[in-house]
């Protein structure tokens, strides 16, 4: 790993969710310093800036981890102290004894590192009789409320933009892959030419796992969202346009790598390897069609004068058993067209 990859992200946060995390950590500083009298609110501000996560979802179960954290971590802190005194090595102990009672209780790892987190900053900070544990545990269930409720008030997340965004992506490269393969079937290709165009394939992977990977975030940001009634339709409409792609990913891989294993220059003359070739353009039509009904197309504006509104594969295409030696290779390519097909058409 490279020392920068570890400390960087590929995308900044949004701005706002910087500027609420500010907010929320102010908010409860303020709020628990004016209610809870004493040692400054740090369990407070801890919590709340913790607290205001990408999503709903993911807040409210942060506010959970914490809370359950800080109580147990507190507890054993205090009776810890009770039983050995105010030792420097009770501290170690308590760290010790922490984390062993969360694996007892098979708590997460961030539950269970907020247990020994929890018990340290008791035992740190000041004192720690039944009084003071009690403060720094309301403490900090004010400082996660705060953060649960001002990432719910303040425009709580919704992440079905970058969702659309690798869907369509993802279309129009599968619908440019099937495009590369039919242009390369009538023709000869070098050995070079070849392997560029596996190469140009398999990059349907990744693109594939991005695409699933925000659609997964944009159906946890909808999760107790207050928001999530304008959305729920389009992200309902994207995930069935990603399951109708993601079969096409692997067929479209294995299409290329057959062509590849079978390839002999006499295809570009053999007339239904031709007709596959025009099934395979008239199969990226419809990719193309289907990301545009779905409004994921990235330039939809240009691509539109392109795409028929027409679907271009409207029924299978049936061939005589070819007399040549390709026939491997041809009832290949038409088993996973037919696949293609019906998925397309929605008929699996």
């Amino acid at each position: 790993m490279r020392f920068p990859a570890a400390i960087r992200s590929a995308r900044r946060a949004p701005l706002l969710q910087v500027l609420k995390s500010a907010a929320a950590t102010i908010a409860a500083w303020l709020i628990a310093g004016w209610l809870i009298p004493g040692p400054l609110p740090v369990f407070a501000a801890i919590a709340a800036l913790l607290v205001v996560q990408p999503s709903v979802n993911q807040s409210l179960s942060k506010a959970l981890e914490r809370s359950a954290g800080v109580i147990f971590g507190v507890v054993i802190a205090v009776l810890l102290s009770l039983l050995l005194g105010a030792q420097s090595w009770v501290v170690l102990a308590a760290v010790l004894v922490a984390l062993l009672a969360a694996w007892a209780m098979r708590a997460s790892t961030g539950t269970g590192n907020q247990v020994a987190i929890s018990a340290v900053l008791v035992l740190a900070l000041g004192s720690s009789n039944p009084d003071y544990a009690l403060d720094r545990i309301v403490e900090t269930l004010i400082g996660a409320a705060i953060g649960f409720v001002v990432n719910v008030a303040v425009v709580p997340p919704v992440l079905t933009a970058p969702a659309r965004r690798d869907i369509g992506l993802l279309g129009g490269e599968l619908a440019a892959s099937l495009d590369r393969l039919a242009d390369a079937l009538p023709v000869t290709r070098t050995a070079p030419q070849r392997q560029e165009l596996m190469l140009e394939a398999r990059l349907l992977r990744p693109m594939k796992d991005a695409a699933e990977a925000s659609l997964t975030a944009a159906e946890e940001s909808l999760s107790l969202n207050p928001r999530q009634g304008r959305h729920r339709d389009d992200l309902t409409q994207l995930r069935a346009l990603f399951d109708r792609l993601e079969p096409a990913v692997t067929q479209v891989i294995g299409m290329t790598r057959a062509y590849i294993d079978h390839y002999e220059d006499s295809l570009a003359a053999d007339p239904t390897v031709r007709a596959i070739a025009e099934q395979l353009h008239r199969a990226g039509h419809d990719v193309r069609l289907a990301v545009q009904s779905a409004d994921a197309a990235p330039d939809a504006d240009d691509a539109a004068p392109h795409t028929s509104a027409v679907p271009a594969l409207t029924t299978p295409l049936v061939v005589r058993p070819p007399a040549s030696d390709h026939w491997i290779l041809v009832g290949s390519l038409m088993e996973d067209l037919r696949r293609i097909h019906g998925e397309l058409r929605d008929e699996t």
